[in-house]
């Protein structure tokens, strides 16, 4: 017995059994047993540290309450990063929806376009519309549109509903302040400025094949008619622009200066004078909490206070929009404890070595892992932490520059978005809400979900060629 726990602890080959074995058991807890991801996170992270012969101190502090242990350095640790940032980006969307600036946005570029041109601008909407917004409520707030337009068009929903979701989706997945992009940006620690860059690089040719190539070509293959009882639901509701609406210049505005300043703040050392006042400036506003707090100073004013919203409204607002947002730092938290675990047991290591004995590029061993986990369970948060802990001690060793680790972050994100099927969440919104059979999702979500990952990724494989 002891021999075989010499052999788990200490070998390369006892290491790698024991991350194989742990990711099984995260799995069957997640997927059989139906328990809450953070929790199976955590439970599995404890059980492989006892395992792999971590003290118990290290793991969880002393009787005294020692404040340096694995569980709550593992949490703190990310958590300190990214909850403002993830919080803040929930408020300015939850604002920008409140406001109606999601359906000015949509029905200024509906005009602008045309009704041959409205599945086009139906994706740019959702490109633009996504940078701010949860998946889901984007979904929520411009479906509406979408059935307008199919209904007036007279042509499959398809051909609207796909354009719309590809923008989404590769903005939830590959651009801040959405929570995957930000956690695997805080657990490799890499710059947002330099995310959003690389990010964007990555999204708009995933969503031009995906969402513009390919939805216009399997809208014209499969009918799906637009859903007469939402299109009723969306006629009571009065979709279009309220009198009080905000401006479209003010939307634009108010969603491009968080990203500007991010990227000012990023860049703003190697363009600006470097111990200046306005290097410093640009740093501190730069500051993804900074950015975020300020545009939401700013939403809250011109979209909230200035269109008669009292305090006491503003409040509830946010009240109801950060709901959700607790049990994404609750997964984070814990994948980024499975993570530190992975690491202080010396099965970072163990991965990283085999992934040099195998010659398998980093990036795309992420890639693999990310969409592993992905299809598995279904969560693309989920694959996201697990997936950068697993890889994050192979990259330390690398000495990758920032560049290079706003690529990696990409590749994982991308490979959390591959195949979207039944145990995906996202699957039965897209189902239900546009009204296409479970056969067809697959047909087309399913196939449009693909094309996005294999296309993000694979640019920023490329990408990883040229960049150092």
């Amino acid at each position: 017995m002891t021999g075989f726990v010499d052999w788990l602890q200490e070998s390369t080959a006892g290491l790698l059994t024991l991350a194989a074995v742990s990711i099984a058991v995260l799995l069957v807890l997640i997927i059989r047993v139906k328990l809450e991801p953070f929790i199976a996170l955590i439970v599995v992270g404890l059980l492989t540290a006892l395992a792999a012969g971590v003290p118990v101190g290290t793991l969880v502090g002393s009787a005294q309450g020692a404040s340096d242990s694995l569980l709550e350095s593992g949490f703190g640790g990310v958590l300190g990063h990214i909850a403002a940032i993830i919080g803040l980006g929930t408020l300015l969307g939850a604002v920008l929806e409140k406001s109606g600036g999601a359906q000015v946005l949509t029905s200024a570029l509906l005009r602008a376009f045309g009704e041959q041109r409205a599945p086009l601008a139906m994706g740019i909407s959702g490109l633009i519309f996504g940078v701010p917004v949860f998946f889901d409520i984007g979904i929520f707030v411009l479906a509406p549109l979408v059935y307008v337009a199919a209904k007036q068009g007279g042509r499959s929903i398809l051909l609207y509903c796909l354009p719309l979701l590809a923008g989404l989706s590769v903005t939830h997945a590959f651009l801040p302040p959405h929570p995957g992009p930000v956690a695997a940006a805080g657990l490799l620690g890499v710059d947002l400025g330099w995310v959003i860059l690389m990010g964007a690089v990555a999204c708009l040719p995933a969503w031009f094949l995906g969402g513009v190539l390919f939805s216009s070509w399997i809208g014209k293959r499969i009918d799906v008619p637009v859903p007469e009882e939402m299109l009723a639901a969306s006629r009571q509701d009065g979709p279009g622009a309220a009198k009080d609406a905000p401006s479209l210049r003010l939307v634009s505005v108010i969603i491009a200066v968080p990203l500007v300043l991010i990227l000012l703040g990023t860049f703003g050392s190697i363009l600006l004078t470097e111990g200046s006042w306005l290097s410093g400036a640009a740093t501190f506003a730069g500051t993804p909490a900074v950015a975020l707090t300020i545009t939401v100073l700013l939403a809250f004013w011109l979209l909230g206070t200035r269109r008669g919203m009292t305090a006491k409204d503003l409040a509830e607002l946010s009240s109801v929009a950060l709901r959700p947002v607790a049990m994404i730092l609750l997964v984070v938290g814990a994948g980024a404890f499975f993570g530190t675990v992975l690491a202080e047991t010396g099965i970072g290591d163990a991965v990283a070595s085999s992934l040099d004995s195998a010659g398998l590029p980093v990036i795309l061993a992420a890639y693999v892992i990310s969409c592993g986990m992905r299809i598995a369970q279904g969560s693309a948060t989920v694959a996201i932490v697990t997936t950068t802990g697993i890889i994050a001690p192979t990259v330390a060793q690398l000495g990758y520059s920032q560049p290079q680790l706003a690529l990696l972050v990409v590749a994982i994100a991308a490979g959390s978005i591959i195949a979207s099927h039944v145990n995906d969440g996202g699957f039965w919104i897209v189902s239900r809400y546009f009204g296409i059979s479970v056969q067809d999702t697959f047909k087309t979500w399913t196939v449009l979900e693909t094309i996005l990952s294999v296309v993000g990724f694979a640019v920023a494989a490329l990408l990883m060629v040229f960049v150092s």
